[in-house]
């Protein structure tokens, strides 16, 4: 299984193995609607099969197809050209001693300013109507924890990270970079409900955001009970034209309980189908998070 060159909230790699014995293997389309990472799409997706990746957040989608159309080598070069003008760190090149630093605390305070520099330039690109791709990839990578994360202004303001561009970076670049490479993959930018459900024998994956997670994407009241209602009727019309889906989410999470989703599946027990996710790899189906709640991390699907 590769991974992504990015880390999205409710990233699935953990998740591949279970659900690859949940999804179909006889379908011409596959529809990832929330795309996030595409590490679903990537990975899981059949590669005989027309892939179509979505996802609402421009920057993400530009960032994916930026990525995948770009030339492996150019994409390096670009990269390694703004770590030395902006005096980033190199500890693949110079290691952890050539800066004074240790990887056990990491290179927050050694890149600090330089980021936060690399950061004011893209932003002030964004006031004048312009993504450089480059820049974005590399505040990704030298970002905290390689998210993608923009405030209410649209403006990029993830913090300084403990990492650089080291060995493992690169290679989840090399890697996503190859597998794309071998499927018929699109990235588009869509909401979900302007997404055609009639076109025959297509298998949608459906992980949205979470109504009752706090993730970034929720920061910013990023997804509301009406457009988890708006989902699951979405669902439905799937289900109406013959198509099937997979939707992941969670029926419970630090002692809140998504109703809507579990009325939902309540009314439709005789058409759909719940399998537990085993999201700790204990042998429970549910884990214990740090403030004492269950997370019931589901996999519902109409075949």
């Amino acid at each position: 299984m590769a991974k992504s060159f990015i880390n999205y909230p409710g990233g699935k790699y953990k998740l591949l193995p279970q659900l690859q014995e949940h999804f179909p293997n006889d379908y011409d389309r596959f529809v990832d609607l929330f795309a996030g990472s595409a590490v679903v799409s990537t990975n899981l997706a059949l590669e005989s099969s027309d892939i179509f990746a979505y996802d609402i957040n421009h920057y993400l989608i530009e960032l994916l197809r930026y990525v995948h159309e770009a030339d492996y080598d150019e994409i390096m070069q670009n990269i390694m050209n703004i770590i030395g003008e902006f005096g980033l760190s190199d500890t693949f090149q110079h290691g952890y001693d050539y800066y004074e630093a240790s990887s056990a605390f990491g290179l927050a305070d050694i890149n600090k300013q330089a980021y936060l520099n690399l950061r004011e330039m893209f932003n002030a690109q964004l006031d004048a109507g312009f993504i450089n791709h480059d820049v974005l990839y590399a505040l990704v990578v030298f970002g905290f924890n390689n998210q993608l994360r923009f405030n209410k202004s649209g403006r990029f303001n993830n913090p300084v990270g403990k990492r650089d561009f080291n060995a493992k970076m690169r290679e989840k670049l090399h890697q996503f970079k190859e597998r794309v490479g071998e499927l018929n993959i699109q990235f588009e930018r869509s909401d979900f409900r302007e997404i055609d459900v009639t076109i025959p024998n297509t298998f949608f994956y459906v992980d949205p955001p979470y109504l009752i997670t706090t993730a970034v994407y929720n920061e910013n009241g990023g997804w509301t009970s009406t457009d988890e209602r708006d989902l699951l009727v979405y669902l439905d019309r799937i289900h109406e034209s013959g198509n099937r889906f997979a939707l992941s989410n969670v029926f419970s999470m630090k002692g809140r309980t998504n109703d809507i989703l579990m009325n939902w599946v309540a009314r439709n027990k005789d058409q759909y189908t719940v399998f537990h996710l085993n999201k700790s790899y204990s042998n429970s189906n549910y884990q214990t998070d740090e403030n004492g709640g269950a997370t019931d991390e589901v996999l519902v699907v109409n075949y």
